[in-house]
């Protein structure tokens, strides 16, 4: 069985890095248009210059994420001596997934609502399709943690657990 752990722990470890790798090549790009949107060749309309900077954002956000989510996943599968399947675990990890999620897409329409304000405004409505999806997906995530809440309520010494290995890695 500690073979298959390792295998497991050589996985995770692979996807932290592939996650980070992923992020800093993302937040090179994002460095690129700003030097683009920004550098000295007056060559650019302003409305390119603008895109530039909305593409690195874009590009920032993208790279939040995938940063964030490498992060969880060695915290939450690497670092911990514990692996349990807990309802607070569970709840804990998959809240670090929609924080990153709904966040990232809310920056995203936003993005996409500023360039389509500008270049093709009849593609507003379909821009709008992720903002029904965030809220989906915070509505979602919400009936998610009242529901484990009452799980939570059954198990108070995996609360107490959880905190305590929170204050280890700190």
């Amino acid at each position: 069985m500690s073979v298959v752990r390792l295998l497991f722990l050589a996985g995770y470890a692979l996807i932290t890095v592939a996650f980070a790798a992923c992020g800093f090549a993302l937040v090179w790009f994002a460095l690129l248009e700003i030097w683009h949107a920004l550098g000295p060749a007056d060559t650019e309309s302003a409305r390119e210059r603008f895109n530039a900077i909305l593409e690195s954002i874009g590009l920032l956000t993208i790279a939040t994420a995938s940063l964030e989510l490498g992060q969880t996943v060695l915290e939450e599968e690497i670092q911990r001596k514990t692996h349990t399947s807990t309802p607070t675990r569970v709840r804990r990890f998959l809240s670090r997934f929609m924080i990153v999620v709904v966040v990232s897409l809310s920056i995203e329409l936003l993005v996409a609502v500023f360039g389509l304000v500008h270049d093709d405004p009849a593609q507003l409505p379909a821009a709008s399709a992720i903002g029904i999806a965030v809220a989906m997906l915070l509505a979602g995530w919400g009936l998610f943690i009242w529901f484990n809440k009452h799980a939570e309520e059954m198990e108070p010494e995996a609360m107490e657990r959880a905190k305590r290995e929170d204050e280890k890695m700190s």
